[in-house]
């Protein structure tokens, strides 16, 4: 099995690649677009909408190396692997609840990025479609 983000290989069954930290979906043949329609494909029953959060902090080193690479300037990359690991949990936990209801696909993916607030530093990945069954034109 290879990872869909970096290519390496990682054991099955694994839920994070253990090179380059993303999430690794179980859902083979599962449709997921964020467009209302999916090219080829008819929709012959919508399920209703579904989401999947994902709440996501960095610890104290991660925040102490943030604050470095904040003051040098340019992308901040100790919080740039947990989000990415954030929106794929997302994506995976909103396929898992389409799933579970008897969907096939999710249409109108949304994905949206809040700070909890409180000065917590808890950032929260939210991934919203709508379930569908989707069948081959």
């Amino acid at each position: 099995m290879h990872c869909p983000n970096c290519g390496k290989e990682i054991v099955e069954g694994a839920a994070f690649c253990p090179h380059c930290g993303a999430a690794v979906s179980s859902g083979q043949g599962f449709i997921i677009v964020t467009t209302p329609a999916i090219p080829g494909y008819r929709i012959t029953k919508v399920l209703g909408v579904v989401t999947g959060l994902s709440p996501r902090t960095r610890g104290v080193l991660g925040k102490f190396v943030a604050g470095i690479q904040s003051m040098v300037g340019g992308e901040v990359t100790s919080f740039t692997s947990e989000l990415e690991k954030a929106r794929m949990e997302a994506i995976d936990r909103v396929r898992q609840k389409a799933a579970a209801i008897g969907a096939n696909a999710i249409v109108g993916l949304d994905l949206e990025t809040s700070d909890i607030g409180l000065q917590a530093g808890v950032t929260v990945i939210s991934a919203t479609g709508t379930a569908v069954i989707a069948e081959p034109d």
